[in-house]
């Protein structure tokens, strides 16, 4: 397990990608994604979930080699609830109309839905970039529940024992499934510790941003 006081590795940003060929590119820009997620999203609390999960994809896609496609992992992250706030019972059920009618290409819109693989969906994650979506985005939520619990109300002091603490209490932040963030670390092929470290050290690059476009809202 990588230490929480290190930046991510030369070894780590030197993992080839699995998928080949040229890298995926997204049809929006980032000022396109974020104005079609805000048609669709108008409580805070969706919006800065989006805006943790876009810096946690684009953190990842650095950390494992994929820096080409770092928007295209972002803007994943940032549309993967799109439909969430207006059809909470048709998750990633309604996201491919909504994100069709945006302009978002379809290996985009395959990401989103596998998100919510076992639940709600029926697409698979296969490449790593949905494999670490379909991990992160549960454990995001459960990283920052661990945070506002804090003195600093941050996880810039966060470690990953007080994670793990917080994780095996079942009625703590109980909406996150701790099934779904186990599967991810599995598809991965990860520990849980790994994956706790690394999520914690995505949000932590993001923690200051995010909170600086929250208050412009």
């Amino acid at each position: 397990m990588k230490s929480l006081d290190k930046k991510p590795s030369d070894t780590a940003r030197s993992v080839k990608k699995q998928t080949g060929g040229e890298a995926k590119k997204s049809s929006l820009t980032r000022e396109q994604a974020l104005a079609l997620l805000k048609k669709y999203n108008k409580e805070p609390f969706h919006i800065q979930h989006a805006l943790t999960v876009e810096g946690v994809m684009r953190w990842y896609a650095k950390e494992l080699g994929y820096a080409e496609e770092e928007e295209f992992w972002g803007i994943t992250g940032l549309l993967h609830d799109i439909d969430f706030e207006l059809y909470p019972e048709e998750h990633c059920k309604k996201a491919p109309e909504l994100l069709r009618e945006g302009g978002v290409g379809e290996d985009m819109i395959y990401a989103v839905c596998s998100h919510g693989f076992g639940l709600c969906s029926e697409e698979e994650p296969k490449l790593e970039m949905e494999k670490v979506l379909f991990a992160a985005d549960e454990l995001t939520g459960l990283i920052w529940s661990c945070a506002l619990m804090r003195p600093s109300r941050s996880t810039m002091d966060m470690e990953v024992k007080s994670l793990k603490k917080k994780f095996k209490d079942k009625k703590f932040a109980a909406g996150c499934s701790r099934e779904v963030i186990t599967q991810g670390a599995a598809m991965l092929g990860w520990e849980l510790d790994d994956l706790f470290d690394r999520t914690i050290l995505a949000m932590r690059s993001c923690e200051a941003d995010v909170a600086a476009a929250m208050e412009k809202i």
